[in-house]
Protein backbone atom coordinates (compact mmCIF):
# COMPACT_ATOMS: atom_id res chain seq x y z
CA UNK A 1 0.00 0.00 0.00
CA UNK A 2 2.40 2.73 1.08
CA UNK A 3 4.72 1.55 -2.03
CA UNK A 4 1.55 2.31 -4.39
CA UNK A 5 0.92 5.83 -2.54
CA UNK A 6 5.09 6.72 -3.39
CA UNK A 7 4.27 5.96 -7.17
CA UNK A 8 1.58 7.64 -7.35
CA UNK A 9 3.01 11.04 -5.90
CA UNK A 10 5.84 10.81 -7.64
CA UNK A 11 3.67 10.33 -10.82
CA UNK A 12 1.71 13.21 -9.78
CA UNK A 13 4.98 15.25 -9.36
CA UNK A 14 6.13 14.88 -12.90
CA UNK A 15 2.35 15.35 -14.05
CA UNK A 16 1.92 18.94 -11.93
CA UNK A 17 4.83 20.16 -14.07
CA UNK A 18 2.82 20.46 -17.45
CA UNK A 19 -0.27 21.20 -15.24
CA UNK A 20 1.32 24.33 -14.02
CA UNK A 21 2.83 25.46 -17.04
CA UNK A 22 0.54 27.98 -17.47
CA UNK A 23 0.78 29.13 -14.62
CA UNK A 24 3.46 31.27 -14.61
CA UNK A 25 6.73 30.55 -11.84
CA UNK A 26 4.13 27.65 -10.53
CA UNK A 27 5.88 25.20 -12.32
CA UNK A 28 8.87 25.05 -10.88
CA UNK A 29 7.25 23.67 -7.65
CA UNK A 30 6.84 20.60 -8.69
CA UNK A 31 10.42 20.80 -9.92
CA UNK A 32 11.79 21.41 -6.33
CA UNK A 33 9.81 18.53 -4.93
CA UNK A 34 11.26 16.24 -7.71
CA UNK A 35 14.99 17.92 -6.52
CA UNK A 36 14.74 17.76 -3.14
CA UNK A 37 13.70 13.80 -3.65
CA UNK A 38 16.27 13.02 -5.94
CA UNK A 39 19.24 14.62 -3.71
CA UNK A 40 17.04 12.06 -1.28
CA UNK A 41 17.03 8.78 -3.40
CA UNK A 42 21.01 9.99 -4.28
CA UNK A 43 22.07 10.12 -0.52
CA UNK A 44 20.04 7.01 0.92
CA UNK A 45 21.42 4.62 -2.21
CA UNK A 46 17.95 4.10 -4.08
CA UNK A 47 19.83 5.60 -7.55
CA UNK A 48 22.78 3.62 -8.90
CA UNK A 49 24.71 6.24 -11.09
CA UNK A 50 27.34 2.99 -12.35
CA UNK A 51 23.68 2.17 -14.21
CA UNK A 52 23.82 3.35 -18.58
CA UNK A 53 20.74 5.27 -17.77
CA UNK A 54 21.57 7.59 -14.81
CA UNK A 55 25.16 7.66 -16.37
CA UNK A 56 23.48 8.90 -19.87
CA UNK A 57 21.38 11.23 -17.56
CA UNK A 58 24.29 12.92 -16.33
CA UNK A 59 25.99 13.09 -19.53
CA UNK A 60 22.80 14.81 -20.80
CA UNK A 61 22.94 17.30 -17.80
CA UNK A 62 26.44 18.03 -18.49
CA UNK A 63 26.08 18.84 -22.42
CA UNK A 64 23.50 21.91 -21.08
CA UNK A 65 25.02 22.37 -17.93
CA UNK A 66 28.73 22.57 -18.65
CA UNK A 67 28.57 25.33 -21.57
CA UNK A 68 27.27 27.90 -19.12
CA UNK A 69 29.64 26.83 -16.06
CA UNK A 70 32.58 27.60 -18.09
CA UNK A 71 30.95 30.82 -20.12
CA UNK A 72 30.02 32.49 -16.40
CA UNK A 73 33.81 33.60 -15.15
CA UNK A 74 34.19 35.92 -17.96
CA UNK A 75 30.52 37.06 -18.76
CA UNK A 76 29.06 39.58 -19.40
CA UNK A 77 26.83 39.76 -16.87
CA UNK A 78 28.70 37.80 -14.03
CA UNK A 79 26.20 38.02 -11.83
CA UNK A 80 23.38 36.40 -14.04
CA UNK A 81 25.24 34.13 -15.24
CA UNK A 82 26.52 32.37 -11.79
CA UNK A 83 22.94 33.04 -10.42
CA UNK A 84 22.21 30.88 -13.46
CA UNK A 85 24.98 27.74 -13.34
CA UNK A 86 23.57 27.59 -9.51
CA UNK A 87 19.75 27.67 -10.42
CA UNK A 88 19.90 25.04 -12.95
CA UNK A 89 21.89 22.20 -11.01
CA UNK A 90 18.03 21.52 -9.82
CA UNK A 91 17.94 19.80 -12.98
CA UNK A 92 20.39 17.29 -12.47
CA UNK A 93 18.99 16.01 -9.35
CA UNK A 94 15.16 15.89 -11.39
CA UNK A 95 16.55 13.79 -14.05
CA UNK A 96 17.66 11.31 -11.19
CA UNK A 97 14.02 11.45 -9.15
CA UNK A 98 12.30 11.39 -13.17
CA UNK A 99 14.14 7.70 -13.53
CA UNK A 100 13.26 6.34 -10.28
CA UNK A 101 9.46 7.43 -10.43
CA UNK A 102 9.01 5.99 -13.79
CA UNK A 103 10.97 2.96 -13.02
CA UNK A 104 7.69 0.56 -14.00
CA UNK A 105 5.17 -0.06 -16.12
CA UNK A 106 1.83 1.76 -14.15
CA UNK A 107 3.89 4.52 -13.66
CA UNK A 108 4.86 5.14 -16.89
CA UNK A 109 1.23 4.86 -18.18
CA UNK A 110 -0.10 7.23 -15.83
CA UNK A 111 2.22 9.86 -17.02
CA UNK A 112 1.56 9.07 -20.81
CA UNK A 113 -2.37 9.24 -20.22
CA UNK A 114 -2.26 11.95 -17.69
CA UNK A 115 0.17 14.41 -20.12
CA UNK A 116 -1.74 13.73 -23.20
CA UNK A 117 -5.31 14.68 -21.44
CA UNK A 118 -3.54 17.67 -20.24
CA UNK A 119 -2.99 18.47 -23.45
CA UNK A 120 -5.96 17.48 -24.82
CA UNK A 121 -7.35 19.82 -22.63
CA UNK A 122 -5.70 22.60 -23.51
CA UNK A 123 -6.30 22.34 -27.19
CA UNK A 124 -9.97 22.09 -25.98
CA UNK A 125 -9.84 25.02 -24.37
CA UNK A 126 -8.02 26.75 -27.33
CA UNK A 127 -11.01 25.51 -29.43
CA UNK A 128 -13.39 27.20 -27.36
CA UNK A 129 -11.40 30.53 -26.98
CA UNK A 130 -11.42 30.13 -30.66
CA UNK A 131 -15.19 29.75 -30.89
CA UNK A 132 -16.86 31.90 -27.98
CA UNK A 133 -13.73 34.02 -26.81
CA UNK A 134 -13.90 31.82 -23.51
CA UNK A 135 -10.79 30.29 -21.65
CA UNK A 136 -9.87 29.16 -18.67
CA UNK A 137 -7.08 31.89 -19.10
CA UNK A 138 -9.17 34.69 -19.27
CA UNK A 139 -9.90 36.78 -22.57
CA UNK A 140 -7.69 36.28 -25.91
CA UNK A 141 -4.79 38.63 -27.03
CA UNK A 142 -6.08 40.87 -30.00
CA UNK A 143 -3.69 39.64 -32.28
CA UNK A 144 -3.28 35.62 -31.45
CA UNK A 145 -5.49 33.19 -29.84
CA UNK A 146 -3.66 32.77 -26.08
CA UNK A 147 -6.03 30.27 -23.98
CA UNK A 148 -5.30 29.02 -21.00
CA UNK A 149 -1.87 30.84 -20.79
CA UNK A 150 -3.64 33.79 -20.93
CA UNK A 151 -2.96 37.04 -22.96
CA UNK A 152 -0.25 38.36 -21.16
CA UNK A 153 1.77 35.01 -21.93
CA UNK A 154 1.82 33.93 -25.54
CA UNK A 155 3.14 30.17 -25.57
CA UNK A 156 -0.28 28.54 -26.20
CA UNK A 157 1.04 27.37 -30.07
CA UNK A 158 5.02 26.82 -28.95
CA UNK A 159 3.87 24.36 -26.25
CA UNK A 160 1.64 22.58 -28.13
CA UNK A 161 3.24 22.22 -31.08
CA UNK A 162 6.83 21.01 -28.59
CA UNK A 163 4.77 18.38 -27.34
CA UNK A 164 1.87 17.34 -29.69
CA UNK A 165 3.79 13.80 -29.63
CA UNK A 166 2.76 13.49 -26.43
CA UNK A 167 -1.31 13.40 -27.65
CA UNK A 168 -0.81 12.08 -31.09
CA UNK A 169 1.27 8.79 -30.53
CA UNK A 170 -1.44 7.58 -27.64
CA UNK A 171 -4.12 8.50 -29.75
CA UNK A 172 -3.03 7.00 -32.54
CA UNK A 173 -2.22 4.02 -30.41
CA UNK A 174 -5.48 3.89 -28.71
CA UNK A 175 -7.83 4.82 -31.55
CA UNK A 176 -5.54 4.11 -34.70
CA UNK A 177 -5.41 6.13 -38.10
CA UNK A 178 -8.62 8.03 -37.24
CA UNK A 179 -7.80 9.49 -34.11
CA UNK A 180 -4.46 10.57 -35.05
CA UNK A 181 -5.95 12.70 -37.36
CA UNK A 182 -8.85 13.91 -35.42
CA UNK A 183 -6.66 15.14 -33.25
CA UNK A 184 -4.33 16.43 -35.54
CA UNK A 185 -6.45 18.72 -37.36
CA UNK A 186 -7.66 20.14 -33.35
CA UNK A 187 -4.33 20.97 -33.27
CA UNK A 188 -3.79 22.34 -36.29
CA UNK A 189 -6.49 24.81 -35.49
CA UNK A 190 -5.52 26.01 -32.30
CA UNK A 191 -1.81 25.88 -33.21
CA UNK A 192 -2.29 28.13 -36.16
CA UNK A 193 -4.44 30.73 -34.56
CA UNK A 194 -2.40 30.95 -31.90
CA UNK A 195 0.04 32.65 -34.38
CA UNK A 196 3.42 31.53 -33.45
CA UNK A 197 5.06 30.29 -36.39
CA UNK A 198 7.86 27.93 -34.74
CA UNK A 199 4.97 26.00 -33.59
CA UNK A 200 3.65 25.17 -36.77
CA UNK A 201 6.50 24.21 -38.14
CA UNK A 202 7.11 22.16 -34.69
CA UNK A 203 3.54 20.75 -35.21
CA UNK A 204 4.31 19.88 -39.08
CA UNK A 205 7.16 18.13 -38.10
CA UNK A 206 5.08 16.00 -35.45
CA UNK A 207 2.35 14.86 -37.95
CA UNK A 208 4.99 13.83 -40.08
CA UNK A 209 6.64 11.73 -37.61
CA UNK A 210 3.68 9.86 -36.50
CA UNK A 211 2.78 9.42 -40.22
CA UNK A 212 5.97 7.59 -41.09
CA UNK A 213 6.73 5.88 -37.82
CA UNK A 214 6.02 2.40 -38.56
CA UNK A 215 4.24 2.89 -42.12
CA UNK A 216 5.32 0.98 -45.26
CA UNK A 217 6.64 4.34 -47.56
CA UNK A 218 4.22 5.16 -50.14
CA UNK A 219 1.15 4.64 -47.40
CA UNK A 220 3.12 6.78 -45.42
CA UNK A 221 3.75 9.29 -49.06
CA UNK A 222 0.07 9.08 -49.43
CA UNK A 223 -0.89 10.30 -45.69
CA UNK A 224 1.06 12.86 -46.14
CA UNK A 225 -0.34 14.11 -48.67
CA UNK A 226 -3.55 13.82 -47.20
CA UNK A 227 -2.26 15.46 -43.68
CA UNK A 228 -0.78 18.24 -46.25
CA UNK A 229 -4.44 18.49 -47.93
CA UNK A 230 -6.02 18.50 -44.63
CA UNK A 231 -3.87 21.40 -43.40
CA UNK A 232 -4.72 23.66 -46.41
CA UNK A 233 -7.90 23.10 -45.58
CA UNK A 234 -7.34 24.31 -41.91
CA UNK A 235 -5.13 26.85 -43.06
CA UNK A 236 -8.03 28.36 -45.57
CA UNK A 237 -10.66 28.87 -42.93
CA UNK A 238 -8.66 30.18 -40.67
CA UNK A 239 -7.74 32.90 -42.92
CA UNK A 240 -10.99 33.31 -43.98
CA UNK A 241 -12.77 33.57 -40.44
CA UNK A 242 -9.41 34.71 -38.21
CA UNK A 243 -7.76 38.53 -39.72
CA UNK A 244 -4.85 38.07 -37.32
CA UNK A 245 -4.37 34.32 -38.96
CA UNK A 246 -4.53 36.01 -42.17
CA UNK A 247 -2.09 39.04 -41.54
CA UNK A 248 0.54 36.36 -39.97
CA UNK A 249 0.03 34.51 -43.87
CA UNK A 250 0.75 37.73 -45.02
CA UNK A 251 4.15 38.63 -43.32
CA UNK A 252 5.50 34.89 -44.04
CA UNK A 253 4.81 35.40 -47.62
CA UNK A 254 6.99 38.38 -47.26
CA UNK A 255 10.07 36.00 -47.84
CA UNK A 256 8.92 35.21 -51.15
CA UNK A 257 10.23 38.69 -52.48
CA UNK A 258 14.08 37.63 -52.17
CA UNK A 259 15.02 40.76 -50.71
CA UNK A 260 16.81 41.19 -47.22
CA UNK A 261 14.18 43.63 -45.83
CA UNK A 262 11.00 41.89 -46.73
CA UNK A 263 13.46 37.87 -45.71
CA UNK A 264 13.44 40.20 -42.40
CA UNK A 265 9.79 41.47 -42.35
CA UNK A 266 8.91 37.59 -42.84
CA UNK A 267 11.03 36.74 -39.99
CA UNK A 268 9.57 38.95 -37.44
CA UNK A 269 12.58 41.53 -37.61
CA UNK A 270 15.10 38.74 -36.57
CA UNK A 271 17.85 39.10 -39.13
CA UNK A 272 19.87 41.91 -37.24
CA UNK A 273 19.62 39.89 -34.40
CA UNK A 274 20.84 36.55 -35.64
CA UNK A 275 23.60 38.38 -37.56
CA UNK A 276 24.46 40.40 -33.61
CA UNK A 277 24.20 36.66 -32.53
CA UNK A 278 27.21 35.36 -35.14
CA UNK A 279 29.14 38.21 -34.13
CA UNK A 280 28.75 37.83 -30.76
CA UNK A 281 30.13 34.10 -31.26
CA UNK A 282 32.78 35.19 -33.34
CA UNK A 283 34.52 38.00 -30.92
CA UNK A 284 34.11 35.58 -27.82
CA UNK A 285 35.16 31.86 -29.67
CA UNK A 286 35.96 30.24 -26.89
CA UNK A 287 33.30 30.29 -23.88
CA UNK A 288 30.81 33.07 -25.50
CA UNK A 289 29.60 36.56 -23.30
CA UNK A 290 27.60 33.92 -21.03
CA UNK A 291 24.24 32.63 -20.58
CA UNK A 292 21.44 34.91 -20.52
CA UNK A 293 24.13 37.66 -21.48
CA UNK A 294 22.58 38.26 -24.76
CA UNK A 295 20.78 41.00 -23.86
CA UNK A 296 23.26 43.10 -22.72
CA UNK A 297 25.92 42.30 -25.24
CA UNK A 298 22.77 43.08 -28.18
CA UNK A 299 23.51 47.17 -28.21
CA UNK A 300 27.00 46.80 -28.58
CA UNK A 301 26.98 44.15 -31.40
CA UNK A 302 23.17 45.78 -33.14
CA UNK A 303 23.82 47.83 -36.56
CA UNK A 304 23.05 51.47 -36.49
CA UNK A 305 19.53 52.47 -36.48
CA UNK A 306 18.61 49.24 -34.84
CA UNK A 307 14.83 48.72 -34.57
CA UNK A 308 15.23 47.08 -30.74
CA UNK A 309 17.76 49.97 -29.74
CA UNK A 310 16.10 52.50 -31.04
CA UNK A 311 13.30 51.66 -29.11
CA UNK A 312 15.42 52.21 -25.84
CA UNK A 313 14.92 48.51 -25.87
CA UNK A 314 17.00 45.37 -26.56
CA UNK A 315 16.49 41.88 -28.12
CA UNK A 316 16.61 39.43 -25.53
CA UNK A 317 17.66 36.30 -26.91
CA UNK A 318 19.13 34.98 -30.47
CA UNK A 319 15.90 33.25 -31.11
CA UNK A 320 17.72 29.97 -32.19
CA UNK A 321 19.45 26.98 -30.88
CA UNK A 322 22.53 27.06 -32.38
CA UNK A 323 23.35 30.93 -32.27
CA UNK A 324 22.23 30.97 -28.92
CA UNK A 325 24.73 28.50 -27.55
CA UNK A 326 27.55 29.83 -30.04
CA UNK A 327 26.74 33.44 -29.14
CA UNK A 328 26.30 32.83 -25.20
CA UNK A 329 28.77 29.47 -24.62
CA UNK A 330 30.71 29.89 -27.97
CA UNK A 331 32.30 26.93 -29.36
CA UNK A 332 32.59 24.80 -26.02
CA UNK A 333 29.08 24.88 -25.63
CA UNK A 334 28.70 23.69 -29.37
CA UNK A 335 30.80 20.92 -28.39
CA UNK A 336 29.24 20.00 -25.42
CA UNK A 337 25.90 19.66 -26.64
CA UNK A 338 26.76 18.14 -29.75
CA UNK A 339 28.28 15.25 -27.82
CA UNK A 340 25.07 15.04 -25.35
CA UNK A 341 23.29 14.69 -28.78
CA UNK A 342 25.41 11.83 -29.92
CA UNK A 343 25.47 10.32 -26.49
CA UNK A 344 21.24 9.87 -26.60
CA UNK A 345 21.28 8.74 -30.20
CA UNK A 346 23.49 5.90 -29.77
CA UNK A 347 21.80 4.77 -26.92
CA UNK A 348 18.83 4.89 -27.93
CA UNK A 349 20.31 2.86 -31.15
CA UNK A 350 21.24 0.41 -28.70
CA UNK A 351 18.27 0.09 -27.07
CA UNK A 352 15.87 -2.99 -28.21
CA UNK A 353 13.19 -2.62 -29.98
CA UNK A 354 10.34 -2.54 -27.38
CA UNK A 355 11.94 0.09 -25.42
CA UNK A 356 12.27 2.32 -28.49
CA UNK A 357 8.90 2.31 -29.02
CA UNK A 358 7.25 2.87 -25.22
CA UNK A 359 9.94 5.94 -25.54
CA UNK A 360 8.60 7.06 -29.25
CA UNK A 361 6.15 10.03 -27.52
CA UNK A 362 8.94 11.87 -25.25
CA UNK A 363 11.36 10.87 -28.30
CA UNK A 364 9.53 12.78 -31.29
CA UNK A 365 9.24 15.61 -29.04
CA UNK A 366 12.18 16.26 -28.51
CA UNK A 367 13.19 15.79 -31.77
CA UNK A 368 10.67 18.43 -33.03
CA UNK A 369 11.78 21.04 -29.83
CA UNK A 370 15.49 21.06 -30.55
CA UNK A 371 14.91 20.73 -34.53
CA UNK A 372 17.74 23.61 -35.82
CA UNK A 373 15.71 24.21 -38.58
CA UNK A 374 13.67 26.63 -36.00
CA UNK A 375 13.26 29.69 -34.45
CA UNK A 376 13.33 28.68 -31.03
CA UNK A 377 12.65 30.44 -27.34
CA UNK A 378 16.09 30.91 -24.90
CA UNK A 379 17.27 27.40 -23.74
CA UNK A 380 18.79 28.99 -20.84
CA UNK A 381 15.59 30.63 -19.86
CA UNK A 382 13.40 29.40 -17.12
CA UNK A 383 10.59 28.38 -19.00
CA UNK A 384 12.16 27.09 -22.07
CA UNK A 385 14.90 25.26 -20.02
CA UNK A 386 12.44 23.36 -17.66
CA UNK A 387 9.99 22.39 -20.50
CA UNK A 388 13.47 20.86 -22.14
CA UNK A 389 14.04 18.92 -18.69
CA UNK A 390 10.75 17.79 -18.20
CA UNK A 391 10.66 15.90 -21.74
CA UNK A 392 14.27 14.57 -20.94
CA UNK A 393 13.03 13.28 -17.40
CA UNK A 394 9.86 11.50 -19.62
CA UNK A 395 12.62 10.32 -21.96
CA UNK A 396 15.28 8.92 -19.92
CA UNK A 397 12.16 7.11 -17.89
CA UNK A 398 10.35 5.53 -20.58
CA UNK A 399 13.48 4.28 -21.92
CA UNK A 400 13.82 2.15 -18.93
CA UNK A 401 12.70 -1.69 -18.23
CA UNK A 402 10.39 -2.73 -15.42
CA UNK A 403 12.48 -2.95 -12.25
CA UNK A 404 11.22 -4.48 -9.47
CA UNK A 405 10.88 -1.99 -6.35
Amino acid sequence: MAESIKRHWQAAVLLAVLALLPVGRLAELPILIGTIAGMILLLRGHIDLRLPLPRLGLLLFAGYWLPELLSAPDAINVRRAWTEVAADLRFLFFLQFAMHALRDGDARWRVSVGSAALLALFCLDGLLQAATGLSFGGPSDPQRLSGIFGAGNLKLGLVLGALSPLLLIPTQRRFGLRGLLLAGAALLVVVFLAGARAGWLMLALALLLALWTGRPAKRAALLTVAAAGLALLVAVAATWLSPRFEARIERSAAALSLDRDGLDHALSDRLPIWEAAIDMGADHPVNGVGVRGFREAYPIYAPSGDKWVSQGDTALHAHQLLLEIWAETGAIGLLCWLIAVVAAARHWRQLPHGQRTQALAPTQALMVMLFPLNTHLAFYSSFWGLLLFWLLALWLGFLQRDIAA
